[in-house]
């Protein structure tokens, strides 16, 4: 397969996966997190999702398109791992969705990275929440949720906390 036909499947399960996700948050309220900015777009499709809802991105860094970039309240810049600990100060409540897009092409760094998070997502996460992120996760508070028809297993992930 090519990198151009991996990158079209990657993000169409990632779109798959957060419409669903989205679909079975209608009618919840509260924040929406996203992990990792990189051009925006996932950001743009969330706001088009979430319309109504405060979405707080994290990144290291901004390099996405102008018209994708949130208002400095709503971003949060640093590494995840120091970011993310303080973040519920910030929020208005605990998160109903986590769009956590953290792979980096490099295998070890991407699991140590979503062992970290796994780490500390769960408390600003609220009871029902879902997680929606191109790694696995292993929290013993996630259940795994059923993919759309159109993901292959494995290619992306949904869970929620119980």
């Amino acid at each position: 397969m090519s990198r151009l036909d991996s990158f079209i499947r990657r993000v169409t399960a990632q779109r798959d996966c957060l419409n669903k996700a989205a679909d079975m948050l209608d009618g919840v309220d509260g924040p929406v997190l996203e992990l990792g900015l990189g051009n925006g777009r996932t950001f743009d499709h969330l706001r088009s999702l979430f319309a109504e809802q405060d979405i707080f991105v994290f990144d290291r860094h901004v390099k996405a398109h102008p018209d994708c970039i949130p208002d400095q309240a709503h971003m949060l810049l640093g590494d995840f791992t120091e970011t993310l600990p303080s973040a519920l100060s910030r929020l208005p409540g605990k998160a109903k969705l986590a769009h956590c897009d953290i792979g980096s092409g490099d295998k070890s760094a991407s699991v140590s990275l979503a062992d970290k998070l796994g780490a500390v997502l769960p408390d600003l996460l609220a009871k029902g929440a879902l997680i929606v992120s191109d790694q696995p996760f292993d929290v013993a508070s996630w259940s795994a949720i059923d993919l759309p028809d159109t993901v292959s297993p494995g290619r992306y992930h949904i869970y929620r906390q119980d």
